[in-house]
C-alpha cells in the first residue's frame, strides 16, 4: 500500500501520527524515524487513487497470478 505521508495523516483514526509529531511516540515511520519504499515491491497500490474495494481487487489478482491464491 502506498500513499502520501499527509493522506496517512488525515486517515489515522487513533491520533498516532498526530501523537507521534508531538514527540509521544518514538520511531515513528515518516515523522522521526525514515520510511524507505521497497526498490521492487511484488506489487503497488496506490491508496489516494483507488477505493479499498479496488485496492483489494488488485491485491488478489496479484496473488492469484503468484499462485498465492
Amino acid at each position: 500500500m502506498d500513499t502520501h505521508l499527509e493522506v496517512a495523516e488525515a486517515r489515522d483514526p487513533k491520533g498516532l501520527y498526530r501523537r507521534a509529531r508531538a514527540g509521544e511516540v518514538q520511531d515513528f515511520t515518516g515523522i522521526d524515524s525514515p520510511y524507505e519504499a521497497p526498490s521492487r515491491p511484488d506489487v503497488r497500490i496506490d491508496t489516494t487513487t483507488c477505493t479499498p474495494q479496488e485496492a483489494v481487487e488488485v491485491l488478489v489478482e496479484k496473488l492469484g497470478r503468484m499462485g498465492v491464491l
